[in-house]
């Protein structure tokens, strides 16, 4: 339902809905359906009261519920306007999952397993297990009903004996690979790209085919030191922000070439790579993959 400057909005004033229940649904469904743009200013209030035939008492509930919703945002003597997405963040060098890490903020994480079977694996990945026995996963994250990840996920039959879907639903494959197979989640290397979305992931993640997405390859070991994943996450890119701590003793991040690390689900378009200390290469890293980002959001890549 598209709000223009000289539409009138009808509302169902036989249904039990209040009022400003159904103005605010109106608005919701016109910024969440981006049909109303972050940054838009939304009419005046005596606007609104007009379009949808309503007092203005009713137009602030539903402007008040919007804005404990962080949907729109209210500055004194300004109109309202369209909050920006929300952004939420991972480290990206840290061997915790995007579960635990959304969990330490109070962020509830939903998981939907969508594949959970023995598959052969590429070259490269039966290379890192000294194996071909292995399980795919797939799964699709989401925050608030909204897609957020795809992670597809290879992992070492023989070691994980009677894991199934319903082990990982709406939970974290490290507290599980701990609690059930005493396999704790040891060093790695992850590694960043910026993607286009091709035609599988833009269904799974609800966007346009070629939108920007913001790729996490990485290989895990346990605490023995034996392969333990080969995981590959594509987030939304305006949906999440990639966080990564630099100190004297710390990760270093450092770019690389595309294909250095046998990239087998998509096409790269720029990678960073967090290994162990400089802040300038971090800096020219992530500002690297952050162009990659915005080229893609002027028009498709071709690779």
């Amino acid at each position: 339902m598209a709000l223009s400057a000289d539409s009138e909005v009808s509302l169902d004033r036989s249904s039990g809905d209040p009022l400003h229940v159904q103005v605010a649904q109106a608005l919701r469904q016109d910024i969440q359906g981006r049909q109303l743009a972050p940054g838009t200013a939304l009419p005046s209030e005596a606007r609104l009261c007009q379009q949808f035939g309503v007092a203005r008492s009713v137009v602030r509930q539903a402007l008040g519920a919007l804005v404990a919703e962080g949907l729109i945002q209210r500055e004194p003597g300004r109109a309202p306007t369209v909050a920006p997405p929300l952004e939420h963040r991972r480290m990206v060098q840290r061997s915790t999952g995007l579960y635990e890490q959304f969990a330490s903020t109070g962020t509830a994480l939903k998981t939907q397993v969508l594949h959970l079977a023995p598959a052969k694996p590429p070259p490269e990945v039966a290379a890192f297990f000294g194996s071909d026995d292995t399980l795919l996963l797939e799964r699709l994250r989401r925050v608030d009903d909204e897609p957020l990840a795809f992670v597809r996920t290879w992992l070492p039959r023989a070691r994980l004996p009677g894991l199934a879907a319903e082990h990982l639903l709406d939970a974290s494959l490290h507290r599980t690979l701990m609690q059930r197979f005493d396999l704790h989640p040891g060093r790695g290397r992850n590694r960043i790209r910026a993607v286009g979305a091709d035609a599988a992931l833009a269904e799974a993640l609800d966007v346009k085919v070629g939108s920007p997405l913001l790729m996490l390859e990485g290989q895990g070991h346990d605490q023995h030191g034996q392969a333990l994943e080969w995981f590959t996450t594509w987030h939304r890119a305006e949906k999440l922000v990639f966080d990564v701590d630099v100190t004297p003793a710390g990760e270093r991040v450092h770019a690389a070439l595309p294909g250095d690390m046998g990239q087998t689900d998509t096409v790269p378009s720029g990678a960073v790579s967090t290994d162990a200390p400089s802040l300038a290469a971090a800096e020219a890293a992530l500002q690297s993959a952050l162009d990659m980002v915005k080229q893609l959001r002027a028009g498709p890549m071709t690779g």
